[in-house]
């Protein structure tokens, strides 16, 4: 069983007169503990297939299942409670609160969902640890570098032990170096930890350390690469597969 996947997933917006298709009958699916980067063109429907799979969205056609439960008939409350609970989100922009240091950012989730506090907290202090940021757990935002912030943001999407991890351009607000660690770091969540990531991203680079691409263009499935290691010249194998869709 697939841990995520779409049947006939559409999204239009807009009034019948003035529709934009944003993502038209896209079927797809993320194994468990698979590493999978969604490329395209600007305006393709890259964020809105990851919206719609995590719920921030409603299809107007179409089902997404989260391993092997349908989403389509949940009402919001529902929604809200598998959002909390079975998927954690990470943005291009970290969306840390700025009075709050890098142990409370990361423990948020859980405390408002009401786990004690000391838990909360030591459950996000040992992710923190994991990703090289125990020294920084006292520090608040603007006290720590871009790439440390996403990290503390991506201690925050897993502190509630998520199945599954969407993570849209993260690393689009990154310099290179701090870009190439957030992806070798969203590797290690799927490979060493088992959890399943979709990865929104416009750069080949980032996507080359996926274990499948799926390159979206016009709103539709266009095309899928498989990347059975982790070769350097993945990157350009990746750049010359989005040119050819168009990319």
């Amino acid at each position: 069983m697939p841990a995520v996947s779409t049947e006939q997933l559409t999204k239009i917006y807009g009034e019948p007169n003035a529709a934009v298709t944003a993502l038209d009958h896209v079927s797809m699916h993320v194994d468990v503990g698979e590493f999978v980067a969604v490329m395209g063109p600007s305006g393709c429907g890259k964020s809105t297939l990851l919206h719609l799979i995590g719920g921030l969205d409603r299809p107007t056609e179409g089902r997404v299942f989260l391993n092997g439960s349908d989403l389509s008939g949940l009402d919001d409350e529902a929604i809200s409670a598998v959002r909390r609970r079975n998927i954690g989100f990470v943005f291009q922009f970290y969306n840390l609160l700025p009075v709050l240091n890098a142990l409370e950012n990361a423990a948020l989730p859980l405390s408002l969902d009401g786990v004690d506090p000391a838990v909360a907290r030591q459950k996000a202090g040992q992710w923190l640890e994991r990703f090289d940021l125990g020294n920084r757990l006292g520090h608040r935002p603007d006290q720590l570098s871009g790439g440390q912030q996403q990290r503390v943001a991506i201690a925050r999407a897993l502190v509630a032990e998520p199945s599954l991890i969407l993570a849209d351009e993260p690393t689009g607000n990154l310099d290179s170096l701090a870009s190439d660690q957030i992806a070798a770091l969203l590797a290690r969540i799927s490979s060493e930890w088992g959890r399943t990531v979709l990865i929104v991203t416009h750069d080949p680079r980032i996507a080359a350390q996926a274990d499948r691409i799926l390159f979206l263009k016009d709103g539709k499935l266009v095309d899928e690469a498989v990347l059975e290691s982790k070769d350097s010249r993945n990157a350009e194998i990746v750049a010359d597969r989005m040119r050819r869709v168009g990319g």
